[in-house]
């Protein structure tokens, strides 16, 4: 009876101290459940926060890279209006120099017309005319024309217009050219005026 009453202790504390273990265990399931909803909940936020910090990051980013590029377009936009401001003030210089130089063989030029009004001495004036013609050649080469050498050469159609062919007077003028028309000219290398030609041809 004693043995079957001690058994009956030991099965009781037994089973407390098993109440007491699950209890126990039941808290820490709790306590690990709250923690890991914890640790979610600090993750997700984390996550979040880099989220958040990347966007304003890239916006950063995007609002420099408009910045610069409206900068940059102003500054194209100032170097093309100045570009196209000086090249219209070199153009009118340009003209405006060539037109000076001008007015003094346009001063030569009435000189002449009133010396040719009452001239008895024809030889004098075809001289003074024949100095203004050189003054005028002479002021257009320093400012970079050039006349086209043509009668003789072979025709070129990059230089020259072809007004008409004649026959050639000799076989070595076939393709050339044998009159000139209107003469051609260069301004610094470059075709101003194609000269007008006639150009030599084979005898029928």
């Amino acid at each position: 009876m004693e043995e079957q009453r001690k058994k009956e202790n030991i099965e009781e504390n037994q089973n407390l101290e098993n109440k007491d273990i699950a209890e126990e265990l039941e808290s820490v399931n709790e306590a690990r459940q709250h923690t890991k909803a914890g640790l979610n909940d600090d993750v997700e936020e984390a996550e979040a926060d880099v989220e958040v910090e990347q966007e304003e990051k890239l916006q950063q980013e995007l609002t420099e890279a408009n910045n610069k590029y409206l900068r940059l377009y102003a500054e194209f936009d100032n170097y093309k209006r100045r570009t196209s401001k000086e090249r219209v003030e070199l153009l009118q210089t340009a003209g405006k120099e060539v037109i000076g130089d001008l007015l003094m063989v346009l001063d030569d030029f009435e000189r002449a017309r009133k010396s040719m009004e009452n001239a008895q001495d024809i030889p004098s004036v075809k001289e003074g005319v024949e100095l203004v013609y050189q003054k005028l050649k002479s002021i257009l080469n320093r400012k970079g024309l050039k006349e086209m050498e043509s009668v003789g050469q072979e025709f070129n159609a990059d230089l020259h217009e072809a007004i008409t062919r004649i026959p050639a007077p000799t076989p070595e003028l076939v393709g050339k050219i044998i009159d000139e028309v209107e003469k051609g000219y260069f301004l610094n290398d470059k075709v101003l005026r194609y000269a007008k030609v006639v150009v030599g041809s084979e005898s029928l």
